[in-house]
C-alpha cells in the first residue's frame, strides 16, 4: 500500500506509516499516512515563512485561477472524495458526497472573493491629507482541524487563508488524514507555489504543539475540544499571535406546543442523530413544552426505530458508525451516566449493534425525563445521544436553552411568529434556526458561536477576512 506523505516546501516527505481504519469495517485499511515529527512541523513553518513574501504580493488573478481550478476538480471528484470521507470517518455516503461538494463550493466562493478584495479611502480631518485603509495578509497561518468534517473544515480554513495572501501549515486530525491529503494534493496540482501550503499529519501533542511553540507562526485557527482550545489560546497569547477557536456545543432545540409535530420530529432527529451526532452543532438538548411533550417523545421514538444504522457505504443507511473505539466508549459512558447517575429514563437505544462488517455501531440513544442540571445536559457527548427536557412554557424553554456554558447553535419549532421573532433576538447562540435543524449551515455566511463555543472572529463567508487579514491605515499629504 502506497504511503501518503506530508507536503513540506513543495516536496512530499515520508514518515512512519499509520493505518487509516474504516470505522464501518475495521478489517479494512483505507490507506497509510505518514506521521509527522516535530522537525517536520518546524520545517513546514520555515517553508511557509519563506514563501510568504512572494505569495502575499501575488496577483489577484493568480489566486483566483488556482482556487477556481481546485474548486473545479473537487466538484468533478465529489463522489470519489465523498466515498473516501465515508470510509475514513463513517458518515453515510450521501452525507460524504454532500460534504465534498460543500468543499468545492467554498473554494469557488473564495476564488471569487480573490477578485473582490477591497479597501477604503476617506478624507482626513486635516485639510490636504488623504487616508487609505487596506487589508493585508497576516503571515504564516497554522490550521488545526478535527475529524468530524474532514474535508469541509480544512476547506473553509485553507480557502480564505490563501485567498487573502497567507501561507499555510495544515495539521488535520490523526483519525481522518485522507480527505486533507487529497485536498492538499489537488491544490498543489492546481499550481500553488512551493511552500504556500504545507501538510503535516500526525499527533496533536507533537505536530500541533510544535506549531504552537514556533514563533514564526503568526496566527492559529483551531477547531476541536474546549480543553484543547484553551491550551491553544494560552499558547497564542504567549506569542501575541492571532487566534481563532471553534469548540464545543450543547445546542438546544426548543419545541413549543404550537409546533408542527412532523417538522419538530424531523428537525430534532436530523439535528441530534444524523452524522452519528458527531457535529458541534448537533441538537443534543430537546427542550419540549408540556402540552406536546408526550406526543413528541412517542413520535421521536417511532422515527428512531425506523432508522437504519449500518455500514456508511451501504445504500439505505441513515446513520453510520461512531468514528472509533474511544468515541464509542465515551458515548456509552455518558448513556450510563444519564441512566444510572443522572436518573434520566433511557427511552430508546444506546446498545452496540452487530452488522455484516465489524464496526463501531451504536443505536441512537434518547434520554427522557431529563433536567438541565444533569451532566448529560451540561457536557458535550459528541455522539448519537440526546436528552428530552420537559418545560412549562416558552419563557422556561428560553431560559433553559440559554442556561449552558456553550452558545454555538440553537433552534426552535413553532408556528408563532411572536415566539420565533423573540427567540431569534434573545437566544444566546451564534446561529439560530427556526423550524430547521440546528446542524446545517451555508458556506457563504458567518459560522461561529458565543460563550465557550467560539473565540475570535467568525469563520466562512466575507467575515473570514477579519481573521485572515490585518488592517493598515496609511496617510498621505496631497
Amino acid at each position: 500500500m502506497a504511503l501518503h506523505e506530508n507536503l513540506i516546501g513543495g516536496a512530499w516527505v515520508g514518515g512512519d506509516p499509520v493505518a487509516n481504519i474504516n470505522p464501518s469495517n475495521t478489517d479494512e485499511v483505507v490507506g497509510e499516512y505518514a506521521r509527522g515529527t516535530e522537525k517536520d512541523a518546524r520545517d513546514a513553518v520555515a517553508a511557509a515563512k519563506a514563501a510568504f513574501p512572494a505569495w502575499s504580493r501575488s496577483g489577484l488573478m493568480e489566486r483566483h485561477a488556482i482556487l477556481s481550478k481546485a474548486a473545479d476538480e473537487i466538484m468533478a471528484r465529489k463522489e470519489e472524495l465523498g466515498r473516501l470521507l465515508a470510509r475514513e470517518e463513517g458518515k453515510t455516503l450521501p452525507e460524504g458526497i454532500a460534504e465534498a461538494g460543500r468543499a468545492g463550493q467554498i473554494f469557488e466562493f473564495f476564488a471569487g472573493e480573490a477578485l473582490r478584495l477591497t479597501g477604503e479611502t476617506v478624507a482626513s480631518v486635516r485639510p490636504g491629507v488623504g487616508v487609505e485603509m487596506t487589508r493585508e495578509p497576516v503571515g504564516v497561518v497554522g490550521l488545526i482541524t478535527p475529524w468530524n468534517f474532514p474535508i469541509a473544515i480544512p476547506a473553509w480554513k485553507i480557502a480564505p487563508a490563501l485567498c487573502h495572501g497567507n501561507t499555510v501549515v495544515l495539521k488535520p486530525a490523526e483519525l481522518t488524514p485522507g480527505c486533507a491529503w487529497a485536498l492538499v494534493d489537488i491544490l498543489k496540482r492546481a499550481g500553488l507555489p512551493d511552500g504556500v501550503l504545507n501538510l503535516v499529519m500526525g499527533k496533536g501533542s507533537v505536530v500541533g504543539q510544535a506549531m504552537l511553540d514556533d514563533p514564526d507562526v503568526n496566527a492559529i485557527s483551531f477547531t476541536g475540544s474546549v480543553a484543547t482550545g484553551k491550551r491553544v489560546a494560552a499558547a497564542c497569547v504567549e506569542h501575541m499571535r492571532k487566534v481563532q477557536l471553534e469548540m464545543g456545543g450543547k445546542n438546544p432545540m426548543v419545541v413549543l406546543d404550537d409546533a408542527d409535530l412532523d417538522i419538530a420530529v424531523e428537525t430534532s432527529v436530523n439535528g441530534a442523530f444524523f452524522s452519528t451526532g458527531q457535529r458541534c452543532t448537533a441538537s443534543s438538548r430537546l427542550i419540549v413544552t408540556q402540552g406536546i411533550h408526550d406526543r413528541f417523545v412517542d413520535a421521536v421514538v417511532a422515527r428512531l426505530k425506523a432508522l437504519s444504522v449500518d455500514n456508511a457505504l451501504k445504500e439505505g443507511t441513515h446513520i453510520g458508525p461512531v468514528v472509533d473505539q474511544s468515541q464509542l466508549e465515551q458515548d456509552e459512558r455518558y448513556i450510563a451516566i444519564g441512566r444510572d447517575e443522572d436518573g434520566a429514563n433511557l427511552a430508546f437505544g444506546g446498545e452496540r449493534l452487530n452488522r455484516e462488517t465489524p464496526g463501531f455501531y451504536l443505536q441512537p440513544a434518547l434520554l427522557t425525563e431529563a433536567t438541565n442540571a444533569m451532566r448529560t445536559s451540561r457536557e458535550e457527548i459528541f455522539g448519537p445521544v440526546a436528552s428530552v427536557i420537559r418545560v412549562k412554557d416558552y419563557e422556561e424553554a428560553l431560559a433553559t436553552a440559554n442556561d449552558t456554558p456553550f452558545g454555538l447553535s440553537a433552534g426552535i419549532c413553532t408556528t408563532s411568529l411572536k415566539h420565533a421573532t423573540h427567540f431569534k433576538r434573545n437566544s444566546e447562540a451564534g446561529m439560530v434556526m427556526v423550524n430547521l435543524p440546528t446542524a446545517g449551515v451555508d458556506f457563504h455566511v458567518p459560522f461561529g458561536g458565543r460563550k465557550g463555543s467560539s473565540y475570535g472572529p467568525r469563520e466562512q463567508g466575507r467575515y473570514a477576512q477579519e481573521f485572515y487579514t490585518t488592517v493598515k491605515t496609511a496617510y498621505t499629504l496631497a
